[in-house]
C-alpha cells in the first residue's frame, strides 16, 4: 500500500508540478501577492524589493558552484573511481544501494552540506553498476538525506548562536553566547540524527517501487548509452604539441601543483589549529580546491577534471538570483517577520517549539538559506519565547531560546523536501547526460516529508532538550 501510494504521488507531481524555473516565477508572484494582501504594501514597493534581494546570494550562489565542481572533480579522479569499484564488490543489490545511499549520505552531510556531491556521485557510479535501480527514487534518497546537515558541524543557526557579538547580541535580543553543546550536543538533536542516518535508511526500503520500468538510468539517457570519455590523463597527453615545449612540461609536471598542494595543506593545517574543527563553505571549498589538485597530479589534468565538472550547472547560475529576489520581498517588505510575529502571537509555553519549527520551514519556501531565513525570522520568535518564558530563570529561559531556534532549523531543512530549490545542487552530477526534472523526483519525497514531519513535531514539542 506505502509502495503505490508513492506510486501515486510521483504521478501526480509529474503530471502537475513544473519546471524548477517556473516554480520559483510562481513562487515569486504568490510571496509578492501575499505582501500586497496582507501587509498593503504597494506593487512598486514590492518590485523594488525583489530587485534589492535579487543580487543577495551571489556569493552563496558562487560557493555552490565551486562546492559543486570542485567535489565533481575530485570524483573523477582515479583513486576514486578505484574505490568505487571495490564498494561495488559489497553493495550488489538495489536495497542495498538505497539504505547504503541514505545512511552514508546522512553521515557526510552531518559534516558539510557540501559533502552531498560525494553522496551524488556515489549514487549515480552505484546505479550504472547495479541494475534495477530506480533512478528517480535514488536522486530522491540522495536529496533527502541533505536534512540532517542541521543536526551537524556545518548547521548554521546553532553556530550563529554561539557566535561571539553576533548580530542578536549587538541588536540586544540576546545577553550572551550559546554554546553548541546546547544545541547541537542536546539530547533532542542527538535523536534527530539518529531519525536521519538509521530511521530514514530503513523507512525508504518500505518505498521501493516494484517495478522499474523506464526508470532506470539506461532508460534515461539523453542518448542511447553512456558516453564513455577519453580518459583525462588520455585527454591531457592528447593536447601536447608534437614537439618538446616548456608549455607542455609545466601544463604536464607534478612540481609546480605539489608546491601549491603543500601550501595548501599548510593553510589548511593552521585553520584547524587556530578555529577548531569549523566548517563552511570557503574552507570545504578550499579543501575540495587542493584534495583534487593533489588527486590529479598535474595541471592539465586538474583544468580538464573541472572543465568536465562545469557543464551541468547552468540552474544554479540563473535560478538563484530568483530565490533572492524572492528573499528580497520577505524582508524588505516585512513579510517574514510578519509571518514569524502571527504564528509567535498564538504559541504558549508548551507550543512554542511546535510554531518555531512550522515557522522554519514555511518561510523556508521563499528564503531557501538557513542564516538569512533567521535573520528575518529569528529576532521575532526570540523576543516572543521571551515574553512567553518572563519570570523564569536566565537558564530556562536559555533552554527555550535554543529549542525554538534548532526547531526553527529542523523545520527549514525538511521542508526542502517539497520544493526543488536545493536539487540544484544534486542534478549536475546526476542528472548529466540524464533526461530527468524535478517533477520525476519531488513525488517519492512526499511520504518521507509525512512521516518526518509528524516525528519531528513530535519531538521538538515533547521531548526535552
Amino acid at each position: 500500500m506505502i509502495t503505490n501510494l508513492g506510486d501515486k504521488f510521483s504521478t501526480l507531481f509529474q503530471k502537475y508540478m513544473p519546471n524548477a524555473f517556473v516554480f520559483a516565477m510562481l513562487l515569486t508572484l504568490i510571496i509578492g501577492l501575499n505582501a500586497l494582501i496582507w501587509l498593503g504594501s504597494t506593487p512598486l514597493k514590492i518590485i523594488q524589493s525583489w530587485y534589492d534581494g535579487f543580487w543577495s546570494l551571489l556569493e552563496f550562489g558562487m560557493q555552490i558552484v565551486l562546492i559543486i565542481i570542485t567535489g565533481f572533480s575530485i570524483a573523477l579522479s582515479p583513486n576514486v573511481k578505484n574505490g568505487i569499484d571495490n564498494l561495488t564488490k559489497y553493495i550488489k543489490t538495489p536495497k542495498q544501494v538505497y539504505f547504503f545511499v541514505m545512511l552514508i549520505g546522512a553521515l557526510l552531510a552531518l559534516i558539510s552540506f557540501g559533502w552531498i556531491v560525494i553522496t551524488c556521485v556515489l549514487a549515480r557510479e552505484l546505479a550504472i553498476r547495479i541494475k534495477g535501480i530506480n533512478y528517480p527514487l535514488l536522486v530522491a534518497c540522495v536529496y533527502f538525506t541533505t536534512g540532517s546537515w542541521v543536526c551537524g558541524l556545518s548547521s548554521s543557526i546553532p553556530l550563529l548562536l554561539g557566535t561571539k557579538n553576533n548580530y542578536l547580541i549587538e541588536a540586544g535580543i540576546l545577553s550572551n553566547t550559546i554554546p553548541s553543546s546546547v544545541t547541537l550536543g542536546s539530547g533532542l538533536n542527538i535523536v534527530m540524527i539518529f531519525l536521519y542516518a538509521i530511521i530514514g535508511p530503513i523507512m525508504i526500503l518500505f518505498l521501493i517501487p516494484k517495478s522499474t520500468k523506464g526508470k532506470e538510468i539506461n532508460d534515461m539517457l539523453e542518448s542511447k548509452t553512456l558516453k564513455k570519455e577519453v580518459s583525462i590523463k588520455d585527454e591531457a597527453i592528447n593536447q601536447n604539441l608534437p614537439f618538446k615545449s616548456l608549455s607542455d612540461n609545466l601544463n604536464n609536471g607534478i612540481i609546480l601543483q605539489a608546491i601549491i598542494v603543500i601550501m595548501g595543506f599548510t593553510y589548511i593545517i593552521f585553520h584547524f589549529y587556530t578555529n577548531g574543527f569549523q566548517l563552511d563553505f570557503n574552507i570545504m571549498i578550499f579543501i575540495f580546491l587542493v584534495v583534487g589538485m593533489l588527486l590529479h597530479k598535474t595541471p592539465m589534468r586538474f583544468v580538464i577534471a573541472m572543465k568536465r565538472s562545469s557543464k551541468n550547472i547552468s540552474g544554479i547560475l540563473f535560478q538563484y538570483p530568483f530565490y533572492a529576489g524572492i528573499m528580497g520581498i520577505m524582508l524588505y517588505t516585512g513579510l517574514g517577520e510578519k509571518l514569524a510575529e502571527f504564528l509567535a502571537s498564538v504559541a504558549t509555553v508548551n507550543t512554542y517549539p511546535f510554531y518555531a519549527f512550522i515557522t522554519g520551514g514555511l518561510a523556508n519556501f521563499a528564503i531557501p538559506s538557513a542564516g538569512g531565513e533567521f535573520a528575518v525570522i529569528g529576532p521575532s520568535i526570540i523576543n516572543a519565547v521571551k515574553d512567553i518564558g518572563a519570570g523564569l530563570p536566565a537558564n530556562q529561559i536559555t533552554a527555550m531560546i535554543s529549542r525554538a531556534s534548532i526547531s526553527i532549523a529542523y523545520g527549514e531543512s525538511l521542508t526542502n523536501a517539497l520544493q526543488p530549490f536545493y536539487l540544484l545542487l544534486v542534478f549536475p552530477i546526476m542528472g548529466n547526460g540524464i533526461k530527468i526534472q524535478a517533477r520525476d523526483v519531488m513525488g517519492y519525497l512526499v511520504i518521507p516529508f509525512i512521516v518526518f514531519f509528524i516525528i519531528q513535531s513530535m519531538l521538538v514539542t515533547l521531548m526535552p532538550l
